[in-house]
């Protein structure tokens, strides 16, 4: 529990009115030179103390798709004044995966923060900001306060987030609502963290295809799962019902097909509803009966809820199809 704690905690940092970021003095008068240089330097000091606010406010919002974008590649995160241990390293992803499992649990929380004072050293820069942080659950709170250490990078249209170390001032309240709020996550995921299982449960399928590994293609699919291919050739099931059916139909897969990539070129195209998204993927497969080689663009829309596909709507060329499993004599046997 201690990593998820670890990452809410990368949260103190928050909205409130903009404060002051420390500047060069005017010069009375300057060159034109000397004036773009001026704004340019503050131009970048404002970008990263909205940045440093914008961590608070997506994170109050719950948004943490778009605070994702705010991280770079690979995040160092040190709370060890709080909680021990050790620094901690992050991708972007996996931090948001921390936060998503606990900050939705509470009730609300509400970040503050002042004081922002930034130093600018060419494509590298850092900060600090005074903070405090409040988080609600059940008529009880949790509030820490002191002041965070940023450091940031500049990539060629941003700068983003590359550490983050929280210096500990004060603590009042409950801390064990983090464990509470942990619990609640749980039982009702926030929708950042249904469209990574949704994501996966795709990656799980194509996987499964790639492997031969049928007990594994099996456990993806719920009970009353539906595999949809509106474009099937003649004479090839457009419609699959149910679990059992739809290992039967891909029952043979394992012997007719060899050496097979699914998932090198997949891509997710995220939808409101976090059960659902639409993929794309190249496939390349041997088929071994025909001795062809399958190259197939498909597109997919899912639905996947509890972790298992329950839609599974298949698009695909069916002329490549035909060719590639040899089904122009009318043999409809054959996957995927």
């Amino acid at each position: 529990m201690k990593f998820l704690f670890i990452g809410t905690v990368a949260l103190i940092t928050a909205t409130a009115p903009t404060p002051a970021i420390a500047q060069s003095p005017p010069f009375p008068q300057s060159s034109p030179q000397i004036a773009s240089a001026i704004s340019t330097q503050g131009a970048n000091e404002a970008a990263i103390a909205t940045l440093i606010n914008s961590v608070a406010t997506l994170a109050d919002n719950g948004d943490f798709e778009a605070l994702e974008s705010l991280y770079a590649n690979e995040i160092q995160i040190d709370y060890t004044s709080l909680f021990g241990g050790e620094v901690q390293t992050f991708t972007p992803e996996g931090l948001m995966t921390a936060w998503a499992s606990v900050l939705p649990g509470f009730d609300q929380t509400h970040h503050a923060i002042s004081n922002i004072q930034i130093q600018i050293d060419g494509d590298r820069a850092t900060a600090t900001a005074d903070f405090t942080a409040v988080h609600y659950l059940n008529r009880d709170y949790w509030e820490v306060s002191g002041q965070y250490l940023y450091q940031f990078v500049r990539q060629p249209d941003r700068w983003v987030v590359e550490a983050m170390t929280l210096q500990l001032s004060d603590e009042v309240g409950d801390r064990t609502l983090l464990e509470q709020a942990a619990a609640q996550a749980t039982e009702n995921p926030a929708s950042y963290l249904q469209r990574q299982q949704t994501e996966q449960a795709v990656r799980d399928f194509l996987t499964s295809l790639e492997t031969k590994d049928m007990d594994a293609f099996a456990n993806v699919w719920a009970e009353n799962a539906i595999q949809d291919m509106p474009y099937a050739p003649e004479g090839f099931p457009r419609r699959v019902e149910g679990r059992d059916n739809l290992i039967q139909h891909y029952a043979e897969w394992p012997q007719i097909s060899g050496a097979a990539n699914f998932t090198d070129e997949l891509v997710f195209y995220p939808m409101e509803d976090p059960t659902m998204v639409f993929a794309e993927w190249q496939g390349r497969v041997e088929i071994i009966p025909t001795g062809r080689i399958y190259e197939q663009r498909y597109g997919g829309v899912f639905q996947v809820v509890d972790s298992q596909i329950v839609l599974f709507r298949e698009y695909f060329n069916p002329i490549v199809f035909v060719e590639a499993f040899g089904l122009e004599a009318g043999d409809a046997s054959g996957n995927p």
